[in-house]
């Protein structure tokens, strides 16, 4: 997330409601398993010696994963962690899985990203000595507020029980209302509310980073959701359950679409995504999650496609992503000297972004 000025790009035009609500698809039966019952949790848990970091420009990734990794008394900068993370300083996201990535690759500790996370497992996790890193939407505080709606990473280092609140490390606000002013040791307050409203609008992903002897607690604390397919099918479940109490939240709708992308449903998942965008969504929501993409993708809603990626490129062409799926989309028409273009575009953002470069390869081989 960045602080910058920057005006809105073109809109799109709304796609109407339909009247029929989506049917709940069955959720995918998985074998139970005993499990045995957790330990108590200490009321209240700490974890000392992390050095908060202020993000440099439009660096939140990176710096909020210097300050995970600076618990362990690794001291990275954060423009070593960018240099792998999002080597163009203009890539306006990093995903979770490139984060568990750098870390399982260019450190001695590892890492692991999840969906469908509660606030139990982050509070299991920091008792066992554990930083997480969890992805949230925010409103920027104060007199930024006209910002507008981001995605952000937040470094949660305590919680207390008594009094239902979390501390995070904020790369951007810190602890004040204004960027990069002051980080008051204990971190920023939030309350267990707060912190689950935020967290939801990006289905509950987190990074837990971990010492390698800590992989069979980490396994633990996690428990059936190291599965994929019983990480999707409990989040189908519990977005399903919170779409009965709010059915015009864009949020929801646009989970519930990731989910079923996951699922390998991207019918359901396409529908999800047009309902979503019709609710209405912000305007960066494409900076950071790309399900739509894959679903119309995989439903051959080409035009689709190309329509989301010149708006989101428009004004900041800043997206490997979007890029990619460009690309895809012109291939999928026939057009493969745009497609290749695109590609190419892609893979100079970021030589890092994997599914561009064997695109780009592919392309190449079949011309």
């Amino acid at each position: 997330a960045t602080a910058t000025a920057v005006p809105e790009p073109a809109t799109l035009t709304p796609i109407p409601l339909t009247n029929a609500v989506l049917e709940p698809s069955p959720v995918p039966t998985i074998t139970p398993t005993r499990t045995p019952m957790p330990e108590p949790l200490p009321p209240a848990v700490r974890l000392e010696g992390i050095q908060h970091i202020f993000q440099s420009w439009n660096n939140c990734g990176p710096a909020t994963t210097a300050m995970a990794l600076s618990y362990f008394r690794l001291y990275v900068n954060q423009a070593d962690t960018a240099t792998y993370l999002k080597p163009n300083p203009e890539d306006r996201n990093v995903s979770p899985y490139e984060i568990s990535r750098y870390v399982n690759e260019q450190t001695p500790y590892q890492a692991i990203d999840r969906a469908n996370g509660s606030l139990n497992t982050i509070k299991r996790l920091l008792a066992a000595d554990i930083p997480v890193v969890i992805e949230v939407g925010i409103e920027p505080p104060g007199e930024y507020r006209w910002l507008g709606w981001y995605g952000h990473y937040l470094l949660v280092v305590a919680y207390d029980d008594d009094k239902e609140q979390f501390w995070v490390y904020d790369s951007w606000f810190g602890t004040s209302d204004t960027p990069m002013e002051n980080a008051d040791r204990n971190g920023r307050p939030l309350t267990y509310a707060q912190t689950d409203a935020m967290w939801a609008q990006f289905n509950r992903n987190y990074v837990a980073f971990y010492r390698p002897e800590q992989q069979n607690t980490v396994e633990k604390i996690i428990g059936e959701n190291m599965s994929d397919e019983e990480m999707w099918a409990q989040a189908l479940g519990r977005n399903q359950l919170a779409l009965q109490q709010a059915p015009e939240d864009a949020f929801l709708w646009f989970n519930l679409g990731t989910i079923y992308n996951a699922l390998g449903d991207y019918e359901r998942g396409a529908a999800s995504f047009d309902q979503a965008r019709a609710i209405g969504l912000p305007w960066r929501m494409l900076w950071y999650q790309f399900g739509p993409y894959e679903a119309y993708y995989q439903t051959g809603r080409y035009e689709d496609i190309l329509l989301l990626a010149e708006v989101t490129l428009k004004d900041r062409p800043y997206f490997e992503e979007s890029f990619y799926y460009q690309g895809l989309a012109l291939e999928a028409i026939g057009d493969s000297a745009a497609a290749r273009r695109s590609m190419q575009q892609a893979v100079e953002f970021n030589p890092y972004f994997q599914p561009a470069t064997e695109a780009l390869q592919r392309l190449a081989e079949s011309n």
